[in-house]
């Protein structure tokens, strides 16, 4: 049987409708998933019990992240928030993790994974960062990719991409500073910015900067490929 994979979405901030990009499905359906769109729920009890009924939790990019969930006041570059989804978010990756589950998070949902875990991220690369930062919004088709990520060799993303270099797309100013401890860097850009995290100690944790799902070259199928299968294995 495939497996079903719990899909985070995202809303307006009139709250009118739930949204998510038809390639974050297509790519779920393309690696033999089955992807179920889940609704905001407030209720721990509810949100234990999605975690106990999904094989796997991809959590998908969207708007920013409330930075007083990490202790911070707005910055002035903060964009658009939706604290239901935030709250939404972080308690089922906390009960995921609990249960050792599979999670790819894909940019916002990578910074979400590693706010869970107890680290924290910036509002603004652009702002927070002194470095000389790399164009991380690119202005070029969805499916190009625009820059470079250096791979970490002993790490989760090495293995499913067999690449110390890869190319990815780039739709971001927000980015994980301090990494949780439970988590390491397994691929960082150019310019310093962590591209990708994962778990020390769970089977299938990753999160990535980048937006795989809009790619359709060998490195991104095999990251949903080896999501998926590790899915069917729960």
């Amino acid at each position: 049987m495939k497996p079903f994979i719990g899909v985070t979405c995202s809303m307006e901030a009139d709250r009118s409708y739930y949204m998510t990009k038809n390639d974050n499905i297509k790519a779920i359906v393309r690696a033999g998933g089955i992807p179920v769109i889940l609704p905001y729920v407030s209720k721990e009890i509810d949100i234990v019990q999605i975690a106990k009924q999904i094989d796997g939790l991809y959590a998908t990019g969207g708007y920013d992240i409330d930075p007083t969930l990490f202790g911070e006041e707005p910055h002035r570059k903060l964009g658009t928030i939706i604290p239901e989804r935030d709250h939404f978010e972080i308690e089922l990756t906390k009960n995921i993790l609990s249960m050792d589950k599979p999670i790819l998070g894909v940019c916002r949902g990578s910074q979400i994974l590693n706010l869970a875990a107890g680290g924290d991220m910036y509002q603004d690369i652009y702002a927070q960062k002194n470095d000389e930062l790399l164009q991380h919004t690119q202005n070029s088709p969805r499916d190009h990719g625009s820059h470079f990520v250096q791979v970490f060799k002993n790490s989760l993303l090495y293995r499913l991409t067999n690449k110390e270099e890869i190319k990815v797309n780039s739709f971001h100013h927000q980015a994980n500073r301090l990494v949780s401890k439970e988590f390491q860097i397994s691929g960082i850009a150019n310019d310093g910015v962590i591209e990708a995290i994962e778990s020390k100690n769970h089977t299938f944790v990753l999160g990535v900067q980048w937006h795989p799902e809009s790619m359709t070259d060998e490195v991104s199928i095999n990251i949903y490929k080896h999501f998926i299968a590790a899915c069917n294995r729960q």
